[in-house]
């Protein structure tokens, strides 16, 4: 960007944004060479002076018998093995690939990252970044294919968790030995604020996680005795940098709150009340801005529900096993958004698609597809129905057997509608766009939804796929095309700018009736063409046939070219007739003058993920006319 379009973009900021990015900027070229002198310098003296103890053992021992919820006694991870038979070998075949360094996230494939494990590159396309100051790193590389989220989310280490989980339930030393192995290289490979794995502290940040919960995993063994300075030193650093370059913003979001977490987490972990309280404070400020009152998070997507209400919960968690306070109000917004999860999971036990999804997790304990969220409500809650990962997190003794009854719930303040009953699930999204207006992870999904009708998953959202790796697939997967929404004369609901992460605040959504089978809404996104147009979608469940009824107006003058998909899960393949088509065991038919086409389309489950499925979209040219589908068992 040129030196111009700096000074008028920086004109169009309020005064206060501008100086806080100037004071920022100045801090991040002092860093440049403050930073890496800091790290080369900090050796044992000055992290005792930082903690305030004796001895690099002294401190060690304070550290281990400070509480950590997160880690289970024996009858513990014997009552685990018995309730979750399948879990122990589970666990067992992740260690043992962990401790070969093979990987399988972001859709790399099975992949050998050997030894040394090159921490810098994205091996998806062989891209490595350089080894220079982190800060001052292009890591999104739009005008290339790699992917900065590969060696990001490889460096989380949260891949090497199940060695610590293997040396908890089996002893042997083979596994500490393995993950002290890994931590190490990682050490040795990204120095202190150097590389790509330093650029923002959002990384760092979740390192935390997985660092503490290693070290009080692991830490008793004797293949740890020997790592004692190196890893009490990497932990203090990573925690720092966190507070020197913590990402505040106009409008905080997940980046913000992660960084808060670090501090709370590893300030109670390495006994700095000065982290602790700062992050807790930030934690509890942020809670009720980011979190609706009605418990959906504002960034408009399920998988970031989950990773921010984990960010939120692990140190109300811990703070709660120190002995202290966690406030009503605090303790109540978790609790909703527990509600909201357990509202939109599935019966299949699957989250929606809806909005971005890139897999990102605090504290991934168990094998489930990443698309699984059942254990959250129960971290949040403390208690409830969950699965192996939610024993491995609360402990078995507050994970109960008996799942609850769902109905269906509407959250009028997120914008999520849920119409359940038995084996039928419908979710529908009509919440304002994400991260308060700005775009963020939310996609152009107003009056979208994903229905499992008799406990088959028919209709679904397209996904997310991919971030930086590919902007036009970016955008595509966020489009107005690929949800299964009325998108009118090719225009999207809400403009896309260049950012892959701002979508104008065009749609405006309206809940007109949101019964517990009924819902109806609408939204503003087509009223600024010239000749405006206002969806309104009536959606309608009968559980006794389950049948799905969805009608679409088009209120508003003029001729449009009008489309409205409905994307199927991939193995799904319609068949069409004159004014029907059969889905499988399902039958679909319409109503209204309009055509209908079965064409190719993309589902991505997960992040770097894409999978071929099939859309029926039905067309029309002219004045506005009503569209009327029934999906029902054939």
């Amino acid at each position: 960007m040129s030196v111009v379009a700096l000074v008028g973009k920086a004109l169009r900021k309020p005064p206060g944004v501008v100086a806080r990015r100037a004071w920022s900027e100045a801090r991040t070229e002092l860093e440049r060479v403050a930073a890496p002198r800091r790290g080369r310098r900090f050796d044992d003296g000055a992290l005792l002076a930082a903690t305030r103890t004796s001895s690099i053992d002294a401190l060690w021992d304070e550290v281990l018998a400070r509480p950590f919820p997160f880690v289970r006694a024996p009858d513990e991870l014997a009552e685990i093995e018995a309730r979750w038979p399948g879990e122990r070998e589970r666990v067992l075949f992740a260690a043992e690939r962990a401790l070969a360094h093979e990987i399988d996230v972001l859709g790399t494939g099975l992949v050998s990252l050997g030894t040394p494990i090159d921490w810098h590159r994205d091996w998806k396309t062989g891209r490595r970044w350089a080894l220079s100051y982190g800060r001052r790193i292009e890591y999104a590389e739009l005008d290339r294919p790699s992917d900065v989220k590969v060696p990001w989310e490889i460096s989380r280490l949260q891949w090497l968790l199940p060695a610590g989980q293997a040396y908890q339930l089996t002893g042997d030393d083979r596994f500490a030995r393995g993950a002290r192995e890994v931590i190490a290289d990682w050490v040795a490979g990204n120095p202190y604020a150097r590389g790509v794995n330093w650029a923002i502290a959002m990384e760092p940040a979740l390192r935390v996680f997985s660092l503490t919960w290693l070290l009080y995993a692991c830490g008793g063994s004797g293949a740890w005795q020997s790592f004692r300075s190196p890893f009490l030193r990497a932990l203090y650093l990573h925690v720092d940098f966190v507070e020197r370059h913590i990402e505040r913003a106009e409008v905080n979001g997940n980046h913000y709150t992660a960084d808060a977490a670090a501090l709370a987490f590893g300030g109670l972990v390495l006994g700095v009340s000065r982290w602790a309280d700062a992050g807790w404070q930030i934690l509890r400020d942020e809670l009720p801005r980011q979190v609706y009152t009605d418990g959906v998070d504002f960034e408009a997507s399920s998988a970031y529900h989950r990773l921010v209400g984990e960010l939120f919960a692990l140190p109300a968690a811990l703070r709660r096993a120190h002995g202290l306070p966690v406030d009503e109000p605090y303790a109540a917004r978790l609790a909703a958004m527990a509600a909201v999860t357990d509202a939109y999971t599935s019966p299949d036990g699957r989250a929606p698609l809806w909005g971005d999804a890139d897999d990102g997790r605090a504290l991934p304990l168990g094998g489930q597809h990443a698309n699984d969220h059942r254990s959250f409500p129960v971290l949040a809650r403390g208690r409830g129905h969950g699965n192996a990962e939610a024993a491995w997190l609360v402990g078995p003794a507050a994970v109960s057997d008996d799942e609850p009854a769902r109905e269906s719930a509407a959250f009028r303040d997120g914008g999520v509608f849920v119409l359940r009953e038995g084996r039928d699930h419908v979710f529908i999204d009509c919440g304002p766009v994400g991260l308060a207006g700005r775009g963020g992870h939310g996609h152009n999904d107003c009056l979208s939804f994903e229905a499992i009708l008799d406990g088959q998953r028919l209709v679904t959202d397209s996904g997310s796929y991919v971030y930086t790796a590919s902007p036009e697939e970016r955008n595509r997967f966020r489009g107005t095309a690929a949800h299964n929404t009325p998108r009118v004369d090719g225009a999207e609901q809400n403009r896309i700018p260049e950012s892959l992460w701002q979508l104008a605040d065009d749609a405006q959504p309206e809940i007109l009736i949101a019964e517990p089978l009924r819902f109806r809404g609408a939204h503003t996104g087509y009223l600024r063409l010239p000749s405006p147009v206002r969806p309104v979608r009536t959606i309608t469940l009968d559980p006794e046939t389950h049948t799905l009824v969805v009608h679409d107006e088009l209120e508003g003058d003029g001729a449009h070219e009008v489309e409205v998909p409905y994307h199927f899960v991939p193995g799904i393949e319609p068949v069409l007739g004159e004014h029907d088509g059969a889905l499988g065991a399902f039958r679909l038919r319409w109503e209204g003058d309009w055509s209908a086409s079965v064409e190719d389309a993309w589902v991505s489950p997960s992040y770097g993920v894409r999978l071929p499925s099939r859309r029926i979209v039905f067309r029309r040219s002219g004045p506005p006319a009503p569209l009327t589908v029934t999906i029902a068992p054939a």
